[in-house]
């Protein structure tokens, strides 16, 4: 059992007692003033004592939960700094999620089940998380094979910032024939006979993609508060217990914020959520972020739903594209309306996050912010920071330093490594981006995925691309002085985070003060096989005190949520990201294990023996049954 009675343990008085105890844990606090406890002690949100069990036994009161990790490891709440959480949940559980799968017959044979569960009028969509990459196939569906697995369903099939698939009844639902024009920056590829094949390509720019998927049918009100719940309750599987919402094309403010306010209102949200306010419409920027100026106030919100500046755009204009398999974008002036977006915020005390992939754009970028540097505006305490950042310059890197920016990177490159590496090479993968580097300038630095609709929502496999430099082909793209520890990784993950939002007095370290967000974890991420990182999950995370998310040993703890609606949702047959046994519990290391049984076996047997205990078929009284000897 992972919780326990406390008669007999309790020692203070019930009006001061803990709600909840972890003991029996290896926590790594990142705390340098105490980096290591075994126990935590929480009350009403927050960590009440860090240390052993001297320490928490005194809060121990009759009402007291105290739950043994069972000596699993235990690490701050994981901060994902630039999530899609809001986008991501209104459609959760309308797709068809590939994260993790191994074979591409595996994610053909999941469209197969799908398309024959989805019913009349609805798509199958399966939107981001994966990479044609991570198959052992090492390739996509082609498109015979999507409308043999799905005659007549409609499947939107979207790989990375690249591509989308679409089968013959996705093409007929979307209004595709020979007449409908490409584009701009978007390529709809027709056959000998001018007719649509189903393949469209970013040319460079993904409009195309996601006005295709918007025009598959969206679910009402009610079951997008289902959905984002079954979504936040998904990422607290892998440990998250913040994330900064990077907002994004097709999130409109307020409209598409008010199921995340609406569940904050009521209590309901398991993952704390800061936001970002991204202007939609091309040439109404200026008038959008006024608006929002003389209305919100970066801040404004509570410790679960809070505003936290403007971005990832500010400007259309000035917005790159990360589409590695085409040629880098060739951004037209700009500076003019960008100057004044930028000046409208840090004017007004906002912060604000920028997508830019590369230095081409950066230098662009930083020539306007140290214009307004000559007369007082930066370095001027807001937040700013770059996203992204693959092909960022030594020197780009000591001008956002001097102008007091921040970099938050995400594991694109984990998908889109091989197509990276075939366009620039890998000597220029090797610093794409360049962690190291960035944090040698002690630069304010954070790690996010950019889930979904490229990287997977799950921070391991994050992570374990930082500690390892690998792609999920396999390939390694950086050298040993571009990656970093496990220690250093993990921090990124939390207390990096928690800079971005002003909140790293209260987010990103388990010491006393500290909200009591904690995941306690299904293997020991600081020591575990590096290739059995990704495959790490949370058998336990709290948030705010409460138990949000449990698992294995710790199965009933966290309460459960309503089933899945509507009933046909991928979510409700598959699940969400696909979990695949780790490595080294797998072929040969498996065999391995077996060895070193048999090894602790003899060692066993011999201080028995050498201590004159009866040992089977070795002096030991007789039994009749050969199998013993």
């Amino acid at each position: 059992m992972s919780t326990m009675p406390v008669a007999g343990l309790h020692a203070g008085h019930p009006d001061h007692a803990a709600d909840l105890v972890l003991r029996n844990a290896k926590v790594h606090t990142g705390d340098p003033s105490r980096p290591a406890a075994s126990a935590v002690a929480i009350r009403a949100g927050l960590i009440t004592a860090v240390g052993d069990d001297a320490d928490v036994i005194p809060q121990i009161g009759p009402r007291t939960r105290v739950v043994d990790a069972l000596g699993r490891r235990a690490v701050p709440g994981l901060n994902d700094a630039h999530l899609h959480v809001i986008r991501g949940g209104l459609n959760y559980v309308l797709e068809l999620r590939w994260d993790g799968v191994p074979t591409l017959r595996q994610a053909l044979a999941m469209l197969r089940v799908q398309a024959e569960r989805t019913p009349p009028g609805q798509w199958v969509r399966v939107v981001g998380g994966w990479s044609a990459d991570q198959f052992a196939e090492r390739r996509l569906p082609t498109l015979a094979e999507l409308n043999a697995a799905a005659p007549d369903t409609p499947v939107f099939v979207l790989h990375l910032y690249q591509s989308a698939l679409l089968n013959k009844a996705a093409l007929r639902a979307a209004g595709f024939d020979r007449d409908t024009p490409d584009p701009r920056g978007g390529q709809i590829v027709r056959g000998h006979d001018g007719q649509p094949t189903g393949m469209l390509l970013a040319a460079p720019g993904a409009l195309l993609l996601y006005s295709t998927l918007a025009k598959a049918p969206a679910l009402d009100e009610a079951d997008k508060a289902a959905s984002t719940r079954h979504f936040l309750r998904e990422l607290n599987r892998f440990g998250l217990t913040s994330a900064i919402d990077a907002a994004g094309g097709f999130q409109s403010f307020p409209e598409n914020y008010g199921t995340v306010m609406q569940l904050a209102q009521a209590g309901e949200l398991t993952l704390r959520i800061a936001y970002h306010l991204f202007p939609q419409t091309a040439g109404q920027e200026l008038d959008d972020l006024a608006r929002w100026v003389a209305t919100v106030r970066p801040g404004d919100g509570d410790e679960w739903l809070r505003l936290n500046g403007a971005g990832e755009n500010l400007t259309w204009a000035a917005a790159d594209f990360e589409n590695f398999t085409e040629p880098r974008p060739e951004l037209g002036p700009y500076e003019a309306g960008f100057e004044q977006a930028v000046r409208l915020l840090m004017e007004n005390g906002w912060g604000f996050r920028l997508h830019a992939s590369y230095d081409e754009t950066i230098r662009r970028h930083l020539a306007v912010f140290e214009k307004l540097a000559a007369e007082g505006l930066f370095p001027g305490g807001n937040r700013w920071l770059f996203d992204h950042a693959e092909t960022v310059s030594p020197a780009s890197l000591d001008r956002i330093a001097a102008l007091g920016g921040g970099i938050s990177v995400q594991n694109r490159m984990s998908f889109q490594g091989e197509a990276f590496v075939n366009r620039y090479g890998a000597a220029a993968a090797a610093t794409a981006p360049p962690v190291r580097a960035m944090l040698e300038r002690g630069l304010a630095l954070s790690g996010g995925t950019d889930a979904t609709r490229v990287s997977s929502y799950n921070p391991w496999v994050a992570l374990h691309w930082l500690v390892s430099g690998r792609a999920v082909s396999g390939r390694t793209l950086y050298p040993s002085g571009n990656r970093l520890s496990r220690e250093e990784a993990l921090e990124l993950y939390t207390l990096g985070g928690a800079r971005l939002t002003g909140e790293q007095e209260l987010k990103g370290r388990l010491r006393v003060g500290s909200y009591a967000d904690l995941a306690v974890l299904s293997a020991d991420y600081l020591t575990v096989d590096e290739a059995d990182i990704p495959h790490i999950e949370s058998v336990l995370t709290v948030v705010g005190g409460r138990i949000v998310h449990s698992a294995q040993e710790h199965e009933g703890l966290a309460p459960e949520l309503p089933a899945v609606v509507p009933l046909w949702s991928p979510v409700a047959r598959f699940g969400g990201y696909q979990a695949t046994p780790a490595p080294s519990l797998t072929g040969v290391r498996q065999a391995e294990l077996v060895v070193e049984a048999a090894a602790a076996s003899d060692e066993q047997r011999d201080w028995r023996q050498a201590r004159g205990q009866f040992v089977p078929g070795h002096g030991g009284p007789a039994f009749d049954d050969p199998c013993f000897f």
